[in-house]
């Protein structure tokens, strides 16, 4: 049995929804695809999808593997992308999506600096506080925070960045510190409004969710942490969104003890999309940088 070409065509069948769609993806016929499903299956022992006439539905046998073969064929993608990237200049075209603050902080530099380096290249960079469709709207790479919900997607970790609560000097010294989560439902605050009204913390170990009643709202960060620092109430950013406020002493961070786990930053890319040359240079000439600014950011958050 060839089984990267039965992993291929598993992968195929579950991303096109059939088994006469993976076919015409693959460029095979259906007889082919039963076959080849059917040999999988029997070679592994278990079953991997439950076929119906009218749909398919991975059993969990079948979604454990399908994370263990989009990982498999993203390496031999990767490798043989490698090898192309040490044959040639990348040239084309780079589209890339991140969100704002970490954007214009951390990736727009890194991004012009390899742009100099590479005169046979575009860029097209989009800023964006949202999760994107990759596929749908074109992008080769997003950088993302949070834990990815898409199976569709492989991930490159860079870090991990998390939540802290931001007072400047003179609110502390006006009304002391808060002590505990619980005493937000009685301070000024201001929220990023996407997020809503409710902080998440850990005490003992657990999740608390915090609700509190906003001063402000604001759809900017950049908003948040200027009502912050004119004392108007406490903000709660990523710790890189205030580490220039934190050296700089303009805010400081309060709570700490109960900061919720960091989550990781990652690149990601679609797995089905071959991995071109210009994308992983790209990748493998900032992430070295990446890693070390948010090394120092979570450094400075502790």
């Amino acid at each position: 049995m060839d089984k990267l070409k039965a992993m291929s065509t598993f992968v195929a069948i579950v991303d096109q929804g059939s088994l006469s769609a993976a076919g015409d993806k693959l460029d095979r016929s259906p007889a082919a695809i039963v076959r080849t499903l059917a040999g999988l299956e029997q070679h592994l022992g278990v079953r991997l999808l439950n076929r119906s006439t009218r749909r398919l539905a991975l059993t969990d046998e079948g979604r454990d593997y399908l994370q263990h073969c989009r990982q498999i064929l993203a390496d031999i993608h990767t490798a043989e992308a490698r090898l192309d990237s040490h044959r040639s200049e990348p040239a084309g075209t780079l589209s890339i999506t991140a969100p704002v603050m970490f954007g214009h902080l951390h990736l727009t530099p890194l991004l012009n600096h390899w742009l100099k380096q590479h005169p046979h290249m575009r860029a097209e960079l989009t800023l964006l506080d949202r999760v994107t469709d990759l596929l749908e709207e074109g992008f080769d790479l997003a950088l993302r925070i949070g834990h990815l919900a898409d199976s569709t997607l492989i991930a490159r970790p860079l870090g991990h960045t998390g939540y802290v609560l931001c007072a400047s000097p003179h609110l502390v010294e006006q009304h002391g510190r808060p002590q505990h989560p619980q005493d937000l439902a009685h301070w000024p605050t201001i929220c990023f409004a996407p997020a809503g009204s409710t902080w998440h913390f850990q005490v003992d170990g657990k999740p608390w969710p915090q609700r509190i009643d906003p001063l402000i709202r604001a759809n900017q960060v950049d908003t948040q942490l200027a009502a912050a620092r004119d004392g108007l109430g406490l903000c709660r950013v990523l710790s890189y969104q205030a580490q220039r406020d934190f050296e700089r002493g303009t805010l400081v961070p309060v709570l700490s003890d109960y900061n919720p786990p960091p989550m990781p930053v990652q690149f990601v890319f679609p797995h089905s999309r071959l991995l071109s040359p210009r994308v992983r240079h790209f990748m493998e000439a900032v992430e070295g940088a990446l890693r070390e600014r948010l090394a120092e950011a979570v450094g400075d958050e502790g």
